[in-house]
């Protein structure tokens, strides 16, 4: 199975092929970007976006302890996701990480090397992370605004595993949570819904 923690940096970081060559304002990122928060969340997250040279930055700050970040727009789709605070360490070096060009793997090996060494500092509690996609077709970069949108939901329990946890290796139906890369750094309960049925 594709590692979800690979597939999530690999679509924060790096530098695709979106037909898309502007970046829309701070004021349309801000809007997608907290689609992926929760409903009472929203107004009081951080949101990191894009400014016109492409570099990844700080749009607003935040009052509460998500943080969330704007759809890539070299990317191809849509895509948006929001996370506690104390994951911002994992996020950023994993960012960097990938920056420098390590693949996937190089960069799950590094940061369990450091994550272990005390050097990268990961959360001593469950943290959640949310992530928000949808087609290309279905976002309107004007506006800021989604449609056929798809929500799922990730907490972060650092070296857990399936038996300090009672959750399944992998799911027996939608919805169901389990838990993904057991017993390191990066170990997480994965919850995904099932995709609504378009009509």
């Amino acid at each position: 199975m594709k590692n979800f923690l690979a597939a999530f940096v690999l679509l924060l970081t790096v530098v695709g092929a979106k037909a898309q060559t502007s970046i829309p304002s701070a004021e349309v990122q801000i809007k997608g970007a907290v689609l992926a928060a929760p409903t009472d969340k929203q107004a009081g997250a951080t949101v990191m976006g894009y400014n016109q040279k492409g570099e990844l930055v700080q749009l607003r700050k935040g009052t509460n302890e998500l943080i969330c970040l704007a759809d890539d727009p070299n990317q191809k789709g849509f895509s948006v996701a929001c996370y506690h605070r104390d994951l911002e360490p994992f996020m950023a070096r994993g960012r960097a990480l990938r920056k420098e060009g390590k693949s996937s793997k190089e960069i799950f090996d590094q940061r369990e090397q450091e994550a272990k060494s005390g050097k990268l500092k990961m959360p001593k509690q469950p943290t959640s992370l949310f992530v928000y996609t949808a087609p290309e077709e279905s976002y309107n970069s004007s506006t800021g605004d989604v449609k056929d949108g798809y929500l799922r939901y990730v907490v972060y329990i650092p070296y857990a595993t399936s038996e300090s946890t009672g959750l399944p290796l992998k799911p027996d139906g939608a919805a169901m949570p389990w838990i993904m890369d057991p017993g390191t750094h990066a170990a997480h309960i994965m919850i995904t819904p099932a995709r609504p049925n378009k009509k």
